[in-house]
């Protein structure tokens, strides 16, 4: 998810005004059932990438954060070295951790449900629990996001993955157009501000430049370079502008 200003603090003493339950449970099924459906195509395109349907179903049970998935499935797809591919999807989902931080503070979770909490900490259940006004409303919006899309991605990954299967050569059929397809739909309407469309520039840049000479998957690695880069080419400039209000 693209990084936002910070929420305000979430309140359970009656100085937030409360959101109605059913509210919530529209943003929550709305987001689930809009990305849980994707999952046709990632099973879609795991296969394609010669995954067995076993695999498949196993990497959306246990991983389970898109992005991460069609990293992995996508270097494959591309000859990369499972292990550069792993890599990759690795880096890539590391983001959750810094969205668990957070969610920890808002939530407080029992200690006894964090473990399977954090197992649905991924951009959209983030995205729905920071929306709510309060706790209580951002537990159920992260609830029941995170069990409507757990439910449906791994259904659709089945039913994509054993469809594929039932084709045969999914390339023949431009199906291995899907899974790019759907991961640029969710990440375009993220990138709202200018330093969230240059981070996304360069690193299409980067990886597609050096995708000819860097063994298949290595290019998503290197263009995660991009994000530094652009911080670094943005703290420059904060310094140059300090300087000549400030000339002392």
């Amino acid at each position: 998810m693209a990084e936002q200003t910070a929420p305000p603090v979430i309140r359970d003493d009656g100085a937030t005004r409360a959101k109605p339950d059913a509210a919530v449970v529209r943003d929550a099924l709305g987001v689930g059932v809009a990305v849980g459906l994707s999952g046709f195509a990632f099973g879609v395109t795991s296969a394609g990438a010669g995954l067995t349907l076993a695999q498949t179903c196993v990497l959306s049970l246990l991983v389970f954060t898109g992005a991460s998935q069609f990293a992995l499935v996508g270097a494959l797809a591309a000859g990369g070295n499972p292990f550069t591919a792993a890599a990759g999807a690795f880096f890539l989902g590391t983001r959750n951790a810094f969205y668990g931080l957070r969610l920890s503070q808002l939530l407080a979770l029992p200690k006894a449900v964090r473990p399977l909490a954090a197992h649905w900490v991924i951009d959209e259940t983030t995205a729905v629990a920071l929306a709510q006004p309060s706790r209580r409303a951002a537990r159920l919006g992260f609830t029941l996001t995170g069990l409507t899309l757990y439910v449906l991605w791994n259904l659709t990954t089945f039913l994509g993955g054993l469809g594929a299967e039932a084709i045969g050569d999914t390339a023949a059929w431009g199906l291995d157009a899907a899974g790019p397809a759907v991961f640029l739909a969710l990440l375009a309407p993220m990138l709202k501000s200018a330093t969230e469309r240059a981070t996304a520039g360069i690193a299409v840049l980067l990886g597609l430049g050096l995708l000819p000479v860097l063994p298949a998957g290595v290019p998503v690695l290197a263009a995660a370079f991009a994000a530094p880069l652009v911080l670094w080419f943005q703290g420059r400039r904060m310094s140059t502008d300090a300087r000549e209000e400030d000339p002392r």
